[in-house]
Order: structure tokens, then C-alpha cells, then sequence
């Protein structure tokens, strides 16, 4: 986490109140937040006021007083949690496949492997290393060999990383293999197993407060130095070197690669932000001395006049310069360094090594010492300043000169000071409009590719409708000419059903069909007459169950018969209508013949025999 600078824009007045609140905050919770970065952490606290429907700093410091647990949802808020497994996974990749078995190499057989996860919030980063360092030893190695160590800030996100428990969200970026190997599923949740969480620690630590873990070789620490401003970040940077064996690697976010790195680490892949820590040489006490026959006298011929006007064009000048003598002593600086360092003319002639300005900016001590052994200049670009006052960074380019008298002999050094702070400001915001403008022209070639690529799935498309509507016109057609054909069919059936009636009208006699199981399915007007039945209401119903006054039961056989064999024949029986008269029927029996000469029913024709008087 990277804490900036105050926010300017606010009135001294508020920022008094603000400064008062966090006092108060860091006496009663011990939690210094000055090293945060003000515009955000002005944000987040102001955030919270809302909520509570508050507009003044001192107003919420009281409200705090009264409601204690306003604290809890306020440190939340300052500390997010943003993770997930795999984050970057092109960077998990390249750390699986050049750093860890670099790690694994550089280590003996039983030797144990060491590694830090710094901020590891809810746990997702922790267990990605577990099962990448699983994959790379074993698991019986793994268990043996790793100690992971996971500390954060926040109890409550330290809790939920022991209990090692996920949503299927959360599990999205694991690859299937890993999520079936390494997690049991119960519900609705994933649970890292338990018998690979033995060599991962889990602990709370404060980065600027708490001594680290030391004897690393990889530790993690991604998008958490972000949130802390540049002076937390070079702290903690110091520590992380201090605390990494001489071969260990330091992850880092995408989001952070502060310069106060350059003298503690070296890049290894900058795009993934993985560093290899730089082996600190032991500093010099002091800047090194010539031998004293090197050492001349400044020439003595100068006027007054002359002095003073060199002395005053070296006062003037808009860039902060500092002379040093051969021994190391400070000779002259001019009003801009004054200014800049906080030199006093008290200062002159003191030793330069036990001057803050000599460790401020980092690595000038180097420098110095780089151009009095090469007797050349030196100059560095992009020099990181951070301010002592309120933590904020100036760039500066800094360049040393060698005084040399004449004959080539070294007098002193120059060492000139040009605050570009502003043009690298610009370069970065140049820099970071090109990625945008190059991001957003990729997101445009993309659309552009998706674009075209739903136009051909459209023509696609358009052309299978078309093909269907002249499948759907010809089945259409199809169907209108089976449609006239059933129109025909039913005319002729009309037809048919109405020359039937008028064969049966013309028979005057009681006409029956009946199928193979005795239904009913002609019962002609004469037969209505005849028994008094209609035939609607008798029609499709068993013959012989009908109460009509005729002898069914000795029709059984005969019809039978016919629907067996197929013969034709005549038989005279006696009835009794519903009407009470008696009757004597003389009866023909006849095949229904389907195609095939197959049965398909019976014919019955029923004419009354009346007696002649």
C-alpha cells in the first residue's frame, strides 16, 4: 500500500482537524495511518462521515468516541481486501516455470524452502503458491521441505483465510485439474484441503511496525505496497531486502514498481514485477581521500572583484549546487541547495557524510564516490527525492563534475541538483496516454474483429432463413395439394354417403351393418320404423345387447358364420316389436367384402311377411 501525499486542496483549517483525528486514532487504536496516502485515505475516511451523516472531521472524531464500533467499519474501509487465485495468471506462469525451480535448484535435498506472502487478505494468493510449490516438489517434499508464511493486517480477512473456504465465483480462475486436485466440494463451497494447509502459517503483522520474516527465498507481496506513500514504501523495502537470502526473488503487483527498488533489487522479468535482491556491499564510512602530494592550492592571482562576481553567479543560479572539497568536507552551496536541504552556513566545513543531504536523494553517496574513482563526471536521471516533511516525491537528475586545477589535479567536486519532477510528471502522463490509447485501440480492433464476425454469422443466418422459407413454401404447397386431394376424396365420400342413403331409402326394408364385433354401423329408416329405435342412438353399440323384440340370440351363430366363412343365407324368424305387434321376418344374411376378399362385417335385410287375407 503506497500513502501519498496530503491533499492540498483542503483548508488549513480541516487539515489541522484532520491531522487531530489521526492522532486520535493511532492513541486509542495504535494504528498510525499517516503513512497512507492522504488523497485516499481522506477519501475512504470521508466515505464513512457520509454514512454517518457527518461533514466535519472533529464532529466524527466524536462521533467515533461515541460509538466505538464505528471503528470496525472504519478500518475496513481503509483496508481493502482485493485478491484471487491466479491474479495475473501470466505472471503465476512465468513464476512456475523460471522461478520456482531456480528456488528448488539453488536449495539442497532437505533444505527447507522459505517463502512470505506479505498482505495475503483473504488467503487466494497463499494457496496458489501452495499448490504451484506442490506441483514443482511433491507432496510429501512439499510437506516436508515449505514453510509458508501468510501475514495481513485485518483479523477478519486472516479468519477467513484459515478457514481456506471459497465460492464457485471465487474458484473460476483455477484451472479445472487444480480445482479436482486440490479442493473438496461441499454445496455451494470449495475447501482447500486440509492435509497441504500444514506448512502454511498464517499470523498478523504491521509491515511499517513488526519486524519481518527473515531467511526468504520468494517473497510475495502484490499490490499492497500501492497503498502506502513513498517513504512507508522505501521502509519497507529496506526491510524486505534485509529480511531475503542473497539468491531470494520478490514478487510484486502490476500495479507497483516503486524507483526505491533500483539500489536493493534487480529485475528479472519487470513485466511480471518479479525482483532479485542485490546483495548489499558494505558502505563506505566516509568519501575516499587523495594522497596529500595530489592536493594543490586554488590559484591566488583572482581579485576581489573577480571573487565576488564568481560568487555571486554561483549564488544565483536556479539549480541547487554543492561543492565538495578533496577530503570530503562541504566548501559551498549555493542558495537553491540551501533551500532545498535545509543547509545553514553553520554547515560549511563540516563533514558532507554527516549531512542528511548526503543519504537524500538514495544512492548519492555511490555516485560520489563513482566519479572521484573514474575522475570523470557522473550523471544519474530520474534520481528519486522523497521530501521529509510530508513524505511526497520530487525527481531530480543529478549530475557530478570533477574540479580538476590545472595539470588534470582534482580540487574538489561539483554536484549540481535539476528538480525535473514536473517533466517526468509529464513523460509518465505521455506514457500512460499511449498504453490507454494503444489499450483502446486494441479494445477497438477487437470489437472491430467481433463486428465482423457477427455480420458473417448474420449473412450465415440470413441465408439458412432462406433456405427454410423455400423448404417452408415447397412443404406449404405440398400440403395445399393433400389438402385438395382430402377435399376430393371427402366430396366423393359425400357422394358416396348420399348414394348410400338412397339405396338404403329404396330398399323398404330394415337394413343393418354390423363390423366383425357386432357394432352397429348402418341402421337404415325402415329399421327405425320397424323396432322403434333411432338410430342415434344405437349406432357403434353392440347388436346383440339391444332390447328390440327381435330374437338376437339366434342371429348369433348365423352371423358368425358369414363373418367366418363369407356365405350368404336366409332364415324366417318371429318377433315382437316394442309396439306389442308381432311380426314374421323373413331374414338375409350377407358378407361386408373389404379388397382382398377379406370380412370385414355383416349385412342383415329385414323384410316383414304378411299374411294374404
Amino acid at each position: 500500500m503506497k500513502l501519498a501525499e496530503k491533499d492540498d486542496h483542503h483548508g488549513s483549517n480541516d487539515n489541522e482537524k484532520f491531522e487531530k483525528l489521526l492522532d486520535f486514532l493511532k492513541v486509542v487504536h495504535g494504528a498510525d495511518l499517516r503513512i497512507c496516502k492522504y488523497p485516499t485515505l481522506m477519501r475512504r475516511i470521508g466515505r464513512r462521515m457520509q454514512t454517518a451523516g457527518i461533514s466535519d472531521y472533529e464532529a466524527y472524531q466524536d462521533y467515533l468516541e461515541v460509538h466505538p464500533e464505528e471503528f470496525s467499519e472504519l478500518f475496513n474501509a481503509i483496508l481493502i481486501n482485493v485478491t484471487s487465485f491466479f491474479r495475473d495468471k501470466e505472471t503465476w506462469d512465468y513464476l512456475a516455470k523460471e522461478i520456482i525451480p531456480k528456488i528448488v535448484a539453488s536449495k539442497k535435498k532437505d533444505e527447507v524452502i522459505r517463502i512470505w506472502s506479505a498482505g495475503c487478505a483473504t488467503g487466494e494468493e497463499v494457496y496458489t503458491i501452495a499448490m504451484l510449490m506442490n506441483e514443482a516438489l511433491g507432496e510429501e517434499d512439499f510437506k516436508r521441505r515449505v514453510k509458508i508464511f501468510a501475514t495481513d493486517i485485518d483479523e477478519l480477512a486472516l479468519a477467513n483465510a484459515r478457514r481456506a473456504k471459497y465460492t464457485a465465483k471465487d474458484m473460476e480462475p483455477v484451472p479445472e485439474e487444480f480445482r479436482r486436485k486440490y479442493f473438496e466440494h461441499s454445496g455451494d463451497s470449495y475447501s482447500f484441503i486440509a492435509r497441504l494447509r500444514v506448512p502454511i502459517i498464517f499470523g498478523r503483522l504491521d509491515l511499517i511496525q513488526d519486524a519481518h520474516i527473515s531467511h526468504l527465498d520468494l517473497l510475495i507481496c502484490r499490490n499492497t505496497l500501492m497503498y502506502f506513500n513513498a517513504e512507508a514504501q522505501a521502509r519497507i523495502l529496506a526491510k524486505f531486502h534485509f529480511g531475503l537470502n542473497d539468491t531470494g526473488f520478490i514478487f510484486l503487483g502490476r500495479a507497483e514498481l516503486s524507483s526505491s527498488y533500483v539500489s536493493l533489487f534487480t529485475p528479472v522479468d519487470v513485466k511480471c514485477r518479479i525482483l532479485l535482491k542485490i546483495p548489499r556491499a558494505k558502505a563506505y564510512e566516509r568519501f575516499p581521500v587523495p594522497e596529500k602530494e595530489t592536493l594543490a592550492k586554488a590559484p591566488e592571482h583572482h581579485t576581489l572583484s573577480q571573487i565576488r562576481l564568481q560568487e555571486a553567479c554561483f549564488e544565483a543560479a536556479s539549480k541547487a549546487k554543492i561543492i565538495l572539497e578533496m577530503n570530503g568536507f562541504l566548501a559551498f552551496a549555493n542558495r537553491q541547495a540551501r533551500k532545498i536541504f535545509g543547509l545553514s552556513p553553520q554547515d560549511i566545513d563540516r563533514p558532507f557524510w554527516n549531512l542528511e543531504v548526503s543519504y537524500l536523494p538514495e544512492g548519492l553517496r555511490s555516485l560520489i564516490e563513482e566519479s572521484y574513482t573514474k575522475r570523470s563526471p557522473v550523471i544519474r536521471k530520474k534520481v528519486e527525492r522523497i521530501l521529509p516533511n510530508n513524505g511526497g516525491v520530487r525527481y531530480v537528475d543529478i549530475e557530478i563534475t570533477p574540479l580538476l586545477q590545472d595539470g588534470g589535479i582534482p580540487i574538489g567536486l561539483c554536484i549540481v541538483f535539476s528538480d525535473e519532477t514536473e517533466r517526468y510528471n509529464l513523460q509518465q502522463e505521455l506514457e500512460r496516454a499511449k498504453h490507454e490509447l494503444q489499450s483502446t485501440n486494441e479494445v477497438l480492433v477487437t470489437m472491430n474483429e467481433e463486428f465482423n464476425s457477427s455480420v458473417e454469422e448474420l449473412q450465415t443466418t440470413n441465408e439458412e432463413l432462406e433456405t427454410l422459407n423455400e423448404e417452408l413454401q415447397s412443404t406449404n404447397e405440398e400440403l395445399q395439394t393433400t389438402n385438395d386431394e382430402l377435399n376430393q376424396r371427402s366430396d366423393d365420400l359425400n357422394l358416396t354417403n348420399a348414394l348410400l342413403d338412397s339405396v338404403l331409402g329404396s330398399l323398404h326394408r330394415g337394413f343393418v351393418l354390423v363390423d366383425k364385433d357386432g357394432c352397429i354401423l348402418t341402421w337404415n329408416h325402415e329399421a327405425e320404423e320397424l323396432w322403434g329405435l333411432q338410430a342415434a342412438d344405437i349406432l357403434g353399440k353392440s347388436f346383440f345387447v339391444q332390447e328390440m323384440g327381435l330374437p338376437v340370440e339366434q342371429l348369433a351363430v348365423p352371423i358368425r358364420k358369414i363373418l367366418d366363412e363369407g356365405k350368404p343365407t336366409e332364415l324366417v324368424l318371429e318377433a315382437t316389436n316394442r309396439k306389442g305387434k308381432r311380426l314374421v321376418l323373413h331374414m338375409t344374411l350377407a358378407p361386408l367384402m373389404e379388397p382382398g376378399r377379406n370380412v370385414s362385417g355383416a349385412l342383415m335385410l329385414m323384410e316383414e311377411i304378411k299374411k294374404s287375407v
